[in-house]
């Protein structure tokens, strides 16, 4: 397709739709329309998520009606439509999209934390969420606004574009903890999409060591192949001991911590020294017991970013393109649209070692 080339676009479209909680099912449904601001894309690729697999099992609050519901929020696809109001993009742009839009009116979006935008889930004051609030794109189209959209280079696939979403929290993971030093020791815990990410962008950040924690030796192989320095597998070595050991008793600098998971958590205070600094990436789905006394007393800076925000996501373009941020390592399995609950059943299952499970509609 050529830039600015007229496309023909059908009435209808397939679509993953969710009817019931835990029932995900290809329905027809029809194109959507682009409103102001908005461009339509043809979907291209899809990446699950892992916070996918809750939204089909629970919902997500204020999702569009069951039976209109359609999930997916790491994608990209060709512009094929834009709004008469749009100039920011063309008809024939590659493009990844971020699922988070704010309402671009309070506070927060005005000082640039649309992901926590004050008007969430409120689509009339202007907020979107794709695949979450608003509907995502496991469809073979799918309308988002301009704010929300990032051309993608010939350099970075469809496939790779997908897992921008992933990298932009990532990124913004460490701008809202300082980022790294020079030199600094940071420690990774969780080799999973997010945190084999974290690992290789501490490396570009100027880490001096990179050391990722984890139970699965085959993810803590495709970390060492992404340029971790040491990776300590919990099931056979005590992380706490190993860290101590590898930074003389003081601890590492900076603790970037992945699992979602409550233990690992809140052994993430053991892990780093005084005056150092966490981020917490994971998304916990039960309560986390922290030594606040701790970190109170060691002066500790304590961070947790929400998503791709203050467009971190278009700042892992470059690195991507240029080859320094590699994130195809990460993609293990690849279905058509209408095999999407085998999809999940993979990326749940870790079935063949599923890191990230493309969908492409």
């Amino acid at each position: 397709m050529r830039r600015g080339e007229t496309v023909e676009i059908p009435k209808t479209m397939k679509a993953a739709v969710l009817f019931n909680y835990g029932d995900l099912r290809l329905a027809e449904r029809p194109v959507p329309i682009p409103g102001a601001g908005e461009a339509l894309l043809k979907v291209a690729a899809v990446a699950i998520c892992g916070s996918d697999p809750a939204i089909i099992a629970k919902g997500w609050p204020g999702h569009p009606p069951l039976g209109e519901f359609i999930p997916g929020h790491e994608f990209t696809g060709t512009v094929v439509a834009v709004a008469p109001d749009v100039t920011e993009v063309k008809v024939g742009d590659r493009v990844a999209v971020e699922p988070h839009k704010g309402c671009g009116r309070c506070v927060n979006c005005l000082r640039g934390l649309y992901t926590t935008c004050l008007n969430y889930g409120k689509p009339e004051k202007g907020h979107r969420h794709y695949g979450f609030s608003s509907n995502g794109a496991y469809a073979e189209y799918a309308a988002c606004h301009v704010n929300t959209l990032h051309r993608l280079p010939e350099a970075i696939s469809f496939e790779e574009g997908a897992l921008l979403t992933t990298a932009g929290t990532v990124l913004y993971g460490y701008e809202r903890v300082g980022g790294v030093m020079p030199g600094e020791t940071v420690v990774v815990t969780g080799p999973g999409a997010l945190g084999l990410i974290s690992a290789q962008a501490a490396r570009i950040l100027g880490a001096g060591r990179v050391i990722l924690t984890g139970t699965r030796e085959d993810r803590l192989a495709v970390g060492r192949r992404m340029g971790v320095d040491i990776a300590i597998n919990a099931r056979e070595t005590n992380v706490r001991d190993a860290i101590m050991a590898l930074t003389d008793g003081i601890g590492a600098d900076l603790v970037v911590e992945c699992t979602g998971q409550a233990g690992p958590a809140a052994e993430a205070l053991d892990l780093v020294r005084k005056s150092g600094r966490i981020s917490f990436n994971g998304i916990y789905h039960e309560p986390v017991t922290l030594q606040l006394n701790k970190i109170v007393q060691w002066n500790l800076l304590i961070t947790g970013p929400k998503a791709e925000g203050m467009w971190n996501t278009d700042r892992a373009i470059p690195l991507m393109a240029g080859g320094r941020l590699d994130l195809k390592p990460l993609i293990t399995h690849r279905f058509p649209l209408a095999d999407i609950n085998l999809a999940f059943e993979t990326f749940t299952g870790r079935a063949g070692g599923a890191i990230k499970v493309i969908v492409n509609p």
